[in-house]
């Protein structure tokens, strides 16, 4: 679907510079998250001894500390603009990762980890709504459909998502501290560049003030449907990645297939992303395409459950 008045060629034109800033982030975000996380729940059982319900504790707080503050980081963004929010959760995250390297405390992994899901809260959507409004802008302009750009920045994500662990498991035959500290380095570097590269003023872009604002979310019984929604998918999305790589561990002896089970993943969402983006395009309405994806992702898990010895 293409909005009213849009004159999109068979093609589209080029991503914006921006665009292709933005969805190249992406990429370098989950790179930096994925090289870090998926061994998190090993070392805080392992390296720190921490018993099985303080783990999950842990990694609860890092979860909550991320999705539970996307608000704060939106009404920030909504209220600065995206390039202080950007660049302050990136030197966020470059804290939690180093402390999380050298944190051998609870309450020091705990404030560490708190730090690293806080600093996305404030990134992520920043940059996420902001891809979501160029998207739309570009529509608008008869550049091409939203949906092959959101597409082209989930596909960023998943690559990242499949390059971290396998950088994280490289680095993991030195020690944990080099993998966070691996993990930090990435974030410098999208530090420094977004320093030099992101534009103080995004045209289009106005601040606008943020009182009041909840009150017509709050009315809007379609938008509230779909937060319980996306929550109870979170809800089941989290127990399986929280909890796979000690089940990993657990039945293989060794964190060494984590990698290629995430990057395994990532591979089928980069490859099939595009192709089915552009068939429910044409076949399927938006909320047809909605369904279908739950049930994929309910018989996924159901697989995985299957497949537990």
């Amino acid at each position: 679907m293409t909005a009213r008045g849009a004159r999109p060629g068979p093609k589209g034109t080029p991503l914006t510079p921006l665009l292709r800033l933005l969805i190249l982030t992406q990429l370098a975000f989950n790179v930096g998250f994925f090289a870090v996380v998926p061994f998190l729940a090993e070392h805080l059982g392992q390296a720190i001894g921490m018993a099985g319900w303080l783990v999950g504790l842990v990694l609860g707080l890092r979860t909550f500390s991320q999705q539970g503050l996307f608000v704060v980081g939106g009404v920030l963004a909504d209220r600065y603009g995206i390039r202080p929010v950007v660049l302050a959760g990136c030197a966020l995250r470059i804290a939690g990762f180093v402390w999380l390297g050298h944190a051998e405390r609870t309450w020091a992994v705990i404030c560490a980890v708190l730090l690293i899901g806080f600093a996305a809260a404030l990134f992520s959507p920043a940059v996420e709504s902001e891809v979501a409004r160029q998207a739309v802008v570009r529509e608008e302009s008869g550049g091409g459909p939203r949906t092959r750009v959101l597409a082209l920045f989930t596909v960023a994500g998943q690559a990242g998502a499949f390059l971290g662990p396998l950088l994280g498991a490289l680095l993991l035959t030195a020690d944990f501290r080099t993998v966070c500290l691996a993990g930090a380095g990435i974030f410098v570097l999208v530090l420094v560049g977004h320093a030099r590269l992101l534009p103080q003023h995004i045209p289009g872009r106005t601040h606008r003030p943020v009182r009041g604002g909840a009150r017509g979310l709050l009315r809007n019984r379609r938008f509230l449907a779909l937060c319980c929604a996306y929550g109870a998918y979170l809800l089941a999305y989290n127990q399986l990645y929280l909890a796979l790589p000690a089940e990993v561990a657990r039945a293989t002896g060794s964190q060494a297939p984590l990698a290629w089970l995430f990057a395994l993943s990532s591979l089928l969402v980069v490859a099939a992303q595009l192709p089915v983006t552009r068939w429910a395009g044409r076949r399927l309405t938006p909320r047809r395409s909605m369904e279908s994806g739950l049930l994929l992702v309910a018989a996924g898990f159901a697989t995985v459950a299957g497949s537990s010895p």
